[in-house]
């Protein structure tokens, strides 16, 4: 079975290190808020292109403490996606406010500014996008819109780890920015982790006392806190593979090329990154003409020994936890359409040509019996 996605893999391709650095954590003696996260933090920062990074417990305490760093609460509103993972949506009421959903484009699959404009109201406090498999959202027309308006943007970055938008890395744009550590991200570790990454002094001291309890220096609850801290190993294991993080979003590249140039097929909408963005390919997502003929494809891999996913087949306004409450002031056609359409093909730095062709071969040997 070819995987859609291996984090195991990963972890054998950097063996030796990732256990030299388990092992120097375990024999420290210091396992939270150590050396280790303290320097992760410093280097992740530095990678990103910002002045400070804060480790979190996970990518959605991320996002959560994001909004509360800015002072996103109660009564506010946050103009996101329903295009995305459930976490986005869920990190924006975990802070109390109300997610406003907006649309997507067809190309990207990331947020419709011309949607945000619309539905930027006197209560909304952010804009929230979301750089999606890899493709990093159309920032500038969304940092005019947050300018005019006096709002904050904040960029989920959970999917693009490396990726840039006119030259500068994703997480660098906004006022602040979550990662995801999950480990299948281009940038995962052995369990949860997260950051949050902003250039604004005063957001990284909220951060630093938001992730905590809320404390000072003396362990004193100023205000309302959360317990939300990236562990020592997991930084230890992040320190790794940030050495690499480059090299294996270049091989993500190289089997995204692969399956461009053995996958032609009238009717098949294959991923076109956006002009002026590096795409990292953490999803190689492929859009089908219709939803019976997904779901046959997914049914001819799955024959074929090859592993398929949909990120994401039920958009978080169709679920059942947000239909009936969630607000959209527009249509999500495009959202809609997408959900049932599109495909992941296996991506994962560690694929081998040989596997990518096969993957290719099997989608363009299904579409040919198809005609």
């Amino acid at each position: 079975m070819i995987p859609q996605n291996s984090p195991l893999a990963n972890y054998l391709s950097h063996r030796q290190d990732i256990d030299a650095a388990i092992s120097r954590v375990v024999q420290g003696g210091q396992y939270i808020l150590g050396p280790e996260t303290a320097a992760f933090e410093k280097e992740f920062a530095e990678y990103t292109g910002v002045g400070y990074a804060v480790g979190t417990g996970n990518g959605t305490d991320a996002l959560h403490l994001a909004l509360r760093a800015i002072g996103v609460g109660a009564g506010d509103e946050v103009i996101t996606v329903s295009h995305t993972a459930v976490a986005t949506v869920a990190a924006v009421e975990m802070a109390g406010a109300a997610p406003i959903l907006v649309d997507i484009e067809v190309g990207s699959y990331t947020m419709d500014p011309t949607q945000v404009k619309k539905a930027i109201g006197r209560r909304t406090k952010a804009i929230l996008p979301v750089h999606l498999y890899g493709q990093p959202a159309d920032l500038a027309p969304l940092i005019r819109l947050a300018e005019e308006h006096g709002l904050h943007l904040v960029e989920d970055c959970a999917q693009a780890h490396g990726a840039s938008y006119h030259g500068k890395k994703v997480g660098s744009w906004g006022h602040v920015a979550a990662f995801s550590f999950y480990p299948t991200k281009n940038l995962g570790c052995l369990g949860d982790g997260g950051a949050v990454v902003t250039n604004r002094p005063d957001i990284h001291k909220k951060l630093i006392a938001l992730r905590q309890y809320g404390w000072d220096r003396y362990r004193r609850s100023q205000i309302q806190g959360f317990n939300s801290r990236l562990d020592e190993l997991q930084a230890a294991v992040l320190r790794v593979k940030l050495t690499h993080l480059d090299e294996n979003n270049e091989k993500r590249v190289d089997i995204a090329r692969v399956y461009d140039h053995s996958i032609d097929i009238a009717g098949l909408e294959l991923p076109k990154p956006v002009p002026q963005t590096t795409h990292v390919y953490h999803q190689y997502v492929l859009r089908c003409p219709e939803p019976p003929v997904r779901d046959e494809l997914i049914s001819f891999m799955r024959d074929r020994h090859i592993q398929t996913a949909i990120h994401y087949p039920v958009p978080v306004h169709l679920q059942a936890a947000y239909a009936r409450r969630l607000e959209r002031r527009a249509p999500l056609g495009t959202t809609e359409r997408a959900a049932g359409t599109i495909i992941s093909l296996p991506m994962f730095p560690e694929l081998s040509h040989d596997d990518a062709e096969k993957t290719a071969f099997a989608v363009r040997d299904f579409f040919a019996g198809k005609r």
